[in-house]
């Protein structure tokens, strides 16, 4: 039988060191490649097309939203687990809904990788146990900010700033992309907010999909 073949995308490096010692100690997985950033995971993956790609949310360069995103438009086989703190609803959804077969807290134990690399390399969804209730509820709650006359009243900043967020980008990284400061963008977010009525960045993603500004499939 095969080895599952195994491509990692974690920007800091003890941790993706670790996690390679630890998918390596099991005979039927193999770790075929290692990427710091989005943008290496994405061409790695492509090139190399592994069973599965372990891959954080939060990386330089593309994060492990745009990443997945952009591997949606491509024909690529590999199965996708992301692997990250966030625990945010809304990102769970989005993710899903582009086709990723795996949900992974880095808090949960090590077995819980192992397990779910196995399972969505055999075809099958693999929900981290911490999160399936937090999924569970999302189905009852109601979406923030959909109200159209509260979204209407967005500037066309405001917009764009809560736009990026949704995306994943930090304060940091969205005032990079619109050449502003970081102050003057949690300005944006904060009027944004108030007028949307979005208590957290989890929030803040619920509101952008139901706006259309994060297509799914």
């Amino acid at each position: 039988m095969n080895a599952i073949t195994v491509v990692l995308a974690e920007d800091h490096q003890i941790v993706r060191q670790g996690l390679r010692l630890l998918i390596d100690s099991k005979a039927d997985i193999k770790v075929v490649g290692e990427a710091a950033n989005g943008v290496e995971a994405f061409e790695m993956i492509i090139q190399l097309a592994p069973d599965v790609a372990v891959f954080d949310i939060s990386m330089p360069l593309m994060n492990g939203i745009e990443l997945i995103e952009k591997l949606s438009t491509c024909d690529c086989k590999t199965k996708m687990l992301a692997l990250t703190a966030n625990e945010d609803r809304a990102y769970m959804q989005h993710l899903i809904r582009f086709g990723v077969q795996g949900y992974l807290l880095k808090r949960s134990a090590a077995d819980e990788l192992i397990m779910a690399i196995r399972t969505i390399a055999r075809g099958e969804r693999y929900l981290d146990p911490l999160i399936v209730n937090v999924l569970i509820d999302g189905v009852f709650a109601s979406e923030p900010g959909t109200n159209s006359f509260q979204a209407s009243r967005l500037s066309d900043r405001e917009e764009e700033v809560v736009k990026l967020l949704a995306h994943g980008f930090t304060n940091k990284e969205v005032a990079s992309k619109l050449d502003i400061s970081v102050k003057t963008v949690e300005t944006h977010k904060s009027r944004a907010m108030n007028k949307a009525g979005l208590r957290s960045r989890a929030e803040i993603v619920r509101f952008a999909m139901s706006r259309g500004w994060l297509p799914v499939t």
